[in-house]
């Protein structure tokens, strides 16, 4: 029954990336342990740098003849290629990282924006004892706003310079448990979503009138 389960889920694709641009960074490492427990549970993973995301300053004035930054393709790809999505991202004053929210706008100026309807799960990590969850808190702001499916079962993992074996795995096994756990819930519902989809509903903003094109946020 585990082998028929795995199987199933060659065909269910994440892409994972840290929101870190530091060497050494623990969103990184926690990042990987989480490309690593999808590749064992069956899953297929797309890792990717930060870097790769890398976009200008957000300006509507750079918006001329459909231009989009190339970082912003590249994300726009990653994302429609794959069935959902795992973010790392530090905390940042008490909020998400400045380059990840910009690369986030940048993004949702695709028609069709493509984060509405994807799945996302966030993960945070950080020496301090909150693990940086308050920066996952704001992060979901945008994302839900944009009509992501953000996996309610966040996780943070606290005092993360002492939480890492040498070979990356983490060394409480009881948060390790739940780490792989919260994942492996995380990947039955991409799945469900993926084989049994079910019916669609529209969402708008405004209901009952067509909002202008500088009021508009979704389509």
């Amino acid at each position: 029954m585990e082998k028929q389960k795995h199987s199933s889920r060659e065909h269910t694709s994440f892409l994972i990336f840290s929101a870190s641009l530091r060497n050494g960074s623990l969103n990184t490492r926690l990042a990987k342990l989480a490309a690593t427990v999808i590749e064992k549970h069956g899953g297929t993973v797309d890792f990717a740098d930060m870097a790769d995301f890398d976009c200008p300053t957000f300006n509507q004035d750079l918006e001329v003849d459909n231009y989009h930054p190339e970082g912003a393709e590249e994300f726009r790809k990653r994302i429609l290629a794959n069935d959902a999505f795992i973010i790392s991202s530090p905390e940042y004053n008490g909020s998400m990282p400045g380059y990840l929210k910009n690369i986030i706008d940048w993004t949702s100026r695709f028609r069709p924006q493509p984060f509405h309807q994807h799945h996302a799960l966030l993960l945070s990590a950080s020496p301090s004892m909150a693990g940086g969850n308050r920066g996952l808190w704001a992060l979901r702001v945008p994302f839900e706003h944009l009509g992501t499916r953000v996996y309610p079962d966040m996780f943070s993992l606290a005092a993360a310079h002492e939480a890492f074996n040498e070979d990356g795995s983490l060394k409480n096994e009881t948060l390790a448990k739940r780490f792989e756990d919260n994942l492996v819930a995380f990947m039955n519902l991409v799945e469900a979503s993926k084989h049994y989809p079910c019916i669609k509903k529209a969402w708008v903003e405004f209901l009952g009138e067509k909002p202008t094109k500088e009021t508009e946020r979704v389509e």
